[in-house]
């Protein structure tokens, strides 16, 4: 299959390279000029986490093939767009005229209604994806890495179609193991509140390694995680299974439990320690979520006032 990668960041990279190695045909799309200041070669410092639950390392300089124009009448059968959930926007507006017959598979945070953020995008060439890795890049090395696992969901009867198959085969060929989701609007809109919640609590700590170390900072994370919950249904989502884990399990012995998850030795505490070394999620990359969900509850008149106290750690 001939894949764009749109952008080269760390999502991009990490799959890009996962599809190729898998015998793809992938490709990257960047803004004019921006090829230069790459290189033709990524340095990867990751570990690819579909064959063990630590990971197996892997060094290599990668070349990768990067392009910065895309014609209407181009050639790719699926373009991956994998950006900051602020960014959809201008991501959605250059590609609603490029987007050919391409099926276009969104991966990554969305804040906004998900159908209305790709509206101008054709629905009938669109499925939604969400992916398990992350890190960040040190000038042009990228330390990171991605478990086994991809959630794949549906959005209005999008996963009712050939594209969505045929996209649930390319990565279950490449070794991923796939999570259907059913509702996957409720389910982005969970993750994005648990997120927010967790950079609250890394902004209030200084660190994701003092966030972690502390069960009362967790306890925090999980009450304005609980908290956030009335704006996710006022914008018309489900609450479900994690949202009710949330809701009604004390919020000690789900800080507890996280607390395992992220200090173990596993791909979900290398992700967020090198995140946090490369400098991957700045002030603006944690303090977008909080924001924007106290934005939405403003909005719609739901009380959160847990956020609005820790206001101060992200305005």
């Amino acid at each position: 299959m001939k894949i764009l990668m749109f952008g080269r960041g760390v999502i991009s990279t990490l799959y890009g390279w996962a599809l190729e190695k898998a015998g793809n045909e992938v490709d990257f799309y960047v803004r004019p000029g921006r090829a230069a200041d790459f290189g033709s070669s990524v340095d990867l410092d990751i570990r690819d986490g579909r064959a063990s639950r630590k990971g197996k390392p892997v060094h290599e300089n990668w070349p990768i093939t990067m392009r910065e124009d895309l014609e209407p009448d181009h050639d790719y059968d699926l373009i991956i767009v994998s950006v900051n959930h602020d960014q959809l926007d201008s991501a959605v507006d250059f590609l609603h005229t490029r987007v050919g017959g391409a099926t276009i598979l969104i991966f990554n945070n969305v804040w906004a209604d998900p159908a209305a953020a790709v509206s101008r995008l054709p629905r009938e060439q669109i499925t939604w994806g969400f992916p398990t890795g992350g890190g960040g890049y040190d000038v042009n090395t990228l330390h990171g890495g991605f478990v086994r696992s991809i959630f794949l969901g549906d959005i209005d009867g999008s996963s009712r179609t050939d594209r969505h198959r045929v996209v649930r085969d390319l990565l279950t060929r490449a070794g991923f193991s796939i999570s259907d989701v059913a509702d996957f609007r409720s389910w982005l809109w969970f993750h994005f509140i648990l997120d927010a919640g967790i950079m609250v609590g890394w902004l209030r700590m200084g660190s994701f390694d003092a966030l972690v170390q502390s069960r009362p900072a967790l306890r925090e994370v999980v009450r304005l995680v609980r908290e956030m919950i009335p704006v996710l249904t006022a914008k018309g989502g489900t609450s479900r299974l994690g949202a009710a884990a949330a809701r009604y399990i004390p919020s000690a012995v789900v800080g507890f439990a996280v607390q395992k998850m992220l200090t173990g030795d596993n791909m979900y505490t290398f992700i967020m320690n090198q995140a946090q070394i490369t400098g991957r999620n700045d002030y603006k990359a944690k303090a977008d979520y909080p924001r924007d969900v106290l934005a939405d509850a403003r909005r719609l008149g739901v009380a959160v006032p847990r956020l609005e106290a820790n206001e101060p750690a992200f305005k």
